[in-house]
């Protein structure tokens, strides 16, 4: 059969898959112009009525080609008219394997259609292709992307650095993941939310783009934190992106520990595993920091307090996102010998020390010396 007949409609009640038509050219070009598809994605630019009426083309001649691209358009299945609302591919590999492309029309974001349209269009490759795997593939940060993949049921697999120019020019990495015939289709893996405490004159919660404006130039001597541990106030948009980061791979959670009467921030608590998912671990490493101006105020001892009791509570079956607890059964932290005021206060929290490094690398690169912090979680924080 010649396109479009040949394209198999694929619905869930959700949304519905079916092939390209004309009409679809006018909402393509407002896609691909939109300013997130052209900052997550290499469709030319400018784009154009032409380019649209290219790429229909090209969509057809790949469904008429024995191992071509399977593309569909994406609509709402309750919609009548079957506007598109984006367009998703699957693109052979051979041996089974395929890669996965998709992108959404600005009006149809936020409404979860990508996501059931992925899994509509794995269970064609898997079951109806005889497909074994699908790979996802997405710049670094491009968190909503990894948001539709880790709904169907993707794998965060792995990070290439490094390996891609963005079109403004600027040097990013790549994120790899991948969903085999035999995973279930639904999130597996942690994207770690943060939940709100507040003890004493704390108030723990997520960090915001406008808590910039309370940033301080850090004091500490280098060898005390990693220089991209903690932000200044012109690296914090950087900072920001990569803790976010981390949250959606499951690797840490952590919050912006903010005075609880006037809800600036004032310094940062976080947990995370330096092996993979923190889910994964039975042991998790703590970090903080304090704005020079927050210190000795007993903010931290505070913050402690609520997240030593966090990560040792269990996380109730199905939280994918750590708001019930971590199920942790140890924490870890590690320190400059030098730097009493954080030692004081990991021991008023009840860690102990369990070794000593005398030429230990410090996160300025330096040998110096250092001690190694653990609580278990059969010793609770200290009141």
């Amino acid at each position: 059969m010649p396109f479009p007949d040949l394209v198999p409609e694929l619905t869930d009640g959700v949304v519905r898959l079916r092939a390209h038509h004309e009409r679809d050219v006018a909402r393509i070009v407002e896609q691909c112009t939109d300013p997130e598809t052209l900052r997550w994605t290499t469709v030319p630019a400018p784009y154009d009525e032409a380019d649209a009426r290219a790429f229909l083309d090209e969509i057809a001649r790949n469904w008429e080609s024995v191992d071509g691209v399977r593309a569909w358009a994406v609509t709402d299945a309750t919609d009548p008219d079957q506007v598109l609302a984006g367009t998703i591919d699957i693109r052979p590999r051979g041996g089974g394997l395929a890669a996965v492309g998709y992108g959404l029309h600005p009006q149809a974001r936020g409404r979860h259609l990508m996501a059931a349209a992925l899994r509509l269009a794995a269970h064609w490759w898997f079951e109806h292709q005889q497909g074994t795997r699908l790979t996802w593939t997405a710049y670094e940060d491009n968190l909503p992307s990894w948001a539709v993949a880790r709904a169907a049921g993707f794998r965060f697999e792995s990070i290439n650095p490094a390996c891609a120019t963005t079109r403004s020019g600027e040097i990013t990495g790549e994120w790899h993941g991948a969903l085999n015939a035999s995973d279930p289709r639904t999130a597996t893996s942690w994207w770690y939310d943060v939940p709100p405490f507040t003890v004493g004159p704390v108030h723990l919660r997520a960090w915001e783009d406008g808590d910039s404006e309370a940033i301080e130039t850090p004091d500490h001597p280098p060898h005390w934190l990693p220089a991209r541990g903690i932000p200044t106030p012109e690296s914090f948009g950087s900072w920001l992106a990569r803790r976010r980061q981390l949250l959606a791979r499951g690797v840490a959670q952590g919050w912006c520990l903010a005075d609880a009467a006037t809800g600036a921030a004032r310094g940062d608590v976080v947990i995370f595993s330096s092996t993979g998912a923190l889910a994964d671990a039975d042991t998790g490493e703590l970090g903080y920091w304090l704005s020079p101006s927050a210190r000795g105020q007993g903010l931290l001892a505070a913050a402690l307090r609520a997240v030593i009791a966090h990560a040792f509570t269990p996380a109730e079956p199905g939280d994918l996102a750590g708001v019930t607890g971590l199920g942790l059964r140890r924490l870890v932290a590690e320190t400059a010998a030098d730097n009493h005021g954080s030692n004081r206060a990991l021991e008023r929290a009840g860690f102990t020390i369990w070794g000593r490094e005398e030429a230990a690398t410090g996160p300025d690169g330096r040998p110096g010396p250092a001690l190694h912090w653990e609580l278990l979680s059969g010793n609770p924080p200290r009141p």
